[in-house]
């Protein structure tokens, strides 16, 4: 019968658990990383337009020559139209109006009335509200992806070993990763 003693078993070294830390908090992260991800490529590319929500161009004809109170009674006539809240005078001849979910500008010389709705785009709205913080204590949970993220970037320069590792090969990559934004701000 043999008995095991600690010499038998080799130890478990540092990078040992960061290679178990590194995977299994990755896992978790996973789905975060997909939120911040898809939201982040969303954001790089507005363009002038806020891919949370659909927006819908229309026009109208009214009467030319109408004043504030004239447009709301002829908007509120219309039951296929949004409620409109405030027509607000924006100079001589062109009002603002606000309505649930858009706003348009009616122009009484030539009697039209140009509009836009919004409606959301559910996922896309809630994961750019998650991207931008404004959901109540999502802040721990962005703290903690960040503090994530810069933990896999350490563990990652040590997991490796032999060659490849930080002194070997590597270390050119860390240079070329570091260099990357670097040079986007001197040239920008």
């Amino acid at each position: 019968m043999r008995l095991s003693n600690n010499k038998d078993k080799p130890g478990r070294s540092y990078r040992y658990w960061l290679r178990v830390v590194h995977r299994d908090l990755g896992f978790v992260m996973v789905g975060v990383c997909f939120i911040y991800g898809i939201s982040g490529v969303l954001l790089n590319h507005l363009d002038g337009e806020d891919h949370a929500y659909k927006v819908e161009e229309y026009s109208l004809q009214l009467e030319k020559g109408l004043r504030t109170n004239e447009v709301k009674t002829w908007w509120d006539d219309k039951k296929d139209l949004p409620a409109l809240n405030r027509v607000i005078p924006i100079d001589d001849t062109r009002y603002r109006l606000l309505f649930s979910g858009g706003t348009g500008v009616y122009d009484s010389v030539r009697g039209t009335v140009d509009y836009e709705r919004y409606t959301k785009r559910p996922f896309v709205y809630w994961i750019s509200k998650l991207h931008y913080n404004k959901v109540k204590g999502w802040s721990i949970m962005a703290d903690f992806f960040a503090v994530s993220l810069i933990f896999f970037a350490v563990s990652g320069l040590f997991i490796v070993k032999g060659a490849k590792s930080i002194a070997g090969s590597g270390k050119y990559y860390l240079i070329a990763g570091i260099l990357i934004p670097v040079i986007y701000i001197m040239i920008g």
